[in-house]
């Protein structure tokens, strides 16, 4: 017996408010238009703050055109949702940004990554994208920054370097067709993570870790010495003890002789000593970006060192609590950042 599909019928659509008559032609295509003498699925679904699923009608109004997040028909001008997300308008362009979304690669990100896989000639790596990211043997540095051809005898020795779980810093060098991308570590800045801890955010309209002009930076804490953080783009964050470079006596060497002077220690899985008082600036700083995440605070530089600033200032006036920076607390103290 034969199978037949019909056609889905159109489903009804929602009655509009009634509008006086003399208000019947009076809506303009300009970025003025009367939100009032719209229909109420239309107006509900303009608003920045509103929320829609996938399906849900935004508009049928034809003024307005489609972009990211959004679909049309060839049968309508109706735009629906195609994410579940907040609609964001830009002149006449509609768009929906989603609650949560992961990372898209791009040329020249600062990443930070797990190992998720040991392949013979490459590394798979997890920097929270659709796709595993690849780092290939020949993309990293060798111990004691010597230049040469890697050889099967590199292969053989491919977990001396990294292994499942290590945490590494990279540099997304190329982005592939299908979005997947691929890795160097071709810096001293970049290799494997010790001494800290991993802190994994993630966040969409203003919200998480966003590009900036510094990913990596240094913070001189009062009590704990020298604290590094790194803020990759795919929401990875490490917060560890500042670990000066070996053999770097002078600031007037070269980079190059920088990397030539780099020791085997550059792979170790071994952490080192760390003092309490730097593991309480560690903390203090995590609960920093934790507080700004809660908040819906975008993360980088400016606002992590502000909120690090007005947590040592609350700290003085209350030493029991001194290193707890959830709750009201924690936004307590980005409201003192923002503030100041």
């Amino acid at each position: 017996m034969a199978i037949i599909i019909t056609t889905p019928k159109p489903t009804a659509r929602p009655a509009k408010r009634p509008r006086p008559a003399d208000e019947a032609d009076s809506r303009d295509v300009d970025m003025d238009v009367d939100m009032d003498i719209l229909p109420l699925f239309t107006q509900s679904h303009l608003s920045d703050s509103s929320v829609v699923t996938p399906g849900e009608l935004i508009t049928d109004d034809p003024q307005w055109m489609r972009g990211h997040g959004t679909s049309t028909s060839a049968a309508s001008a109706a735009i629906h949702a195609t994410l579940a997300g907040t609609v964001h308008k830009t002149n006449k362009l509609l768009s929906v940004r989603p609650l949560r979304a992961r990372y898209t690669p791009e040329i020249g990100d600062l990443v930070v990554g797990r190992i998720a896989e040991v392949q013979s000639r490459r590394w798979r790596v997890d920097v929270g994208a659709p796709l595993l990211a690849g780092l290939p043997l020949s993309a990293i540095n060798l111990p004691g920054g010597i230049l040469r051809k890697r050889t099967a005898t590199d292969e053989l020795q491919i977990r001396s370097f990294f292994a499942e779980g290590d945490l590494l810093v990279a540099e997304v060098q190329a982005v592939h067709q299908d979005g997947g991308a691929s890795l160097h570590t071709r810096s001293l800045k970049y290799g494997k993570l010790r001494n800290g801890i991993f802190l994994s955010i993630a966040g969409t309209g203003g919200a998480g870790v966003v590009r900036s002009r510094r990913q990596v930076w240094t913070v001189d804490t009062p009590a704990g010495g020298k604290v590094d953080v790194i803020l990759g783009v795919n929401g990875f964050i490490w917060i560890a003890k500042h670990v000066s470079l070996e053999g770097v006596a002078a600031p007037a060497v070269s980079i190059t002789k920088m990397e030539d002077e780099a020791s085997a220690k550059m792979y170790s899985a071994q952490n080192d000593y760390i003092a309490p008082e730097t593991r309480t600036e560690i903390a203090r700083l995590r609960g920093c970006i934790g507080a700004l995440v809660e908040a819906g605070v975008r993360v980088d530089e400016d606002t992590v060192m502000r909120c690090y600033g007005a947590a040592l200032d609350l700290a003085m006036g209350d030493e029991e609590h001194a290193g707890y920076l959830g709750g009201a607390r924690g936004r307590k103290v980005v409201d003192l950042a923002m503030r100041g």
